[in-house]
């Protein structure tokens, strides 16, 4: 029997990374994703043990390739086709934690600014401005 051959994008979207297809190729295309420390295409094929780095938002995972799979099915059988490494998961947490730092001491206001409110804002913005 031969091996499954699955594109890059193609796992990336059945391991539930992205929704769409075109999302994974973008993504891939934008460098946001690294296939054992290197750019990929889009057509690259997943192989069995290796390591992908994909950027998302503020969060950066690094996971290992379990199994391989061209269909989407659900979340839990998802989560089985690939495994984070400890030390993505512990990056993860300490710049989540940095993150919630950064915002401890913001506090939104109660309402919207009023016409008044934003008056000032504009007055204050063109003296910054000068």
């Amino acid at each position: 029997m031969p091996e499954e051959r699955v594109r890059l994008d193609k796992w990336l979207w059945a391991a539930r990374f992205f929704r769409t297809r075109n999302l994974s190729r973008d993504a891939i295309e934008g460098g946001k994703v690294w296939y054992e420390g290197a750019r990929p295409k889009v057509s690259r094929d997943v192989e069995l043990g290796a390591e992908i780095r994909i950027r998302q938002g503020f969060d950066e995972k690094t996971v290992l390739v379990r199994a391989l799979s061209a269909e989407r099915r659900g979340a839990t059988e998802a989560a089985q086709l690939y495994e984070e490494t400890p030390a993505s998961i512990a990056a993860r947490e300490v710049e989540a934690a940095g993150r919630r730092m950064a915002r401890a001491g913001f506090q939104a206001p109660p309402t919207r600014p009023d016409k008044r409110d934003r008056r000032l804002i504009h007055r204050f913005e063109q003296e910054a401005g000068e």
